[in-house]
């Protein structure tokens, strides 16, 4: 069951970095 809990972790994480790049490209634009 542990490795389960890691899983999940890892996709809301990669979720977060999505957003945290969509952000940095909008500053660059500028």
């Amino acid at each position: 069951m542990g490795t389960k809990r890691k899983q999940k972790r890892k996709k809301i994480r990669k979720h977060k970095l999505r957003k945290r790049r969509k952000k940095m490209r909008h500053k660059a634009k500028k």
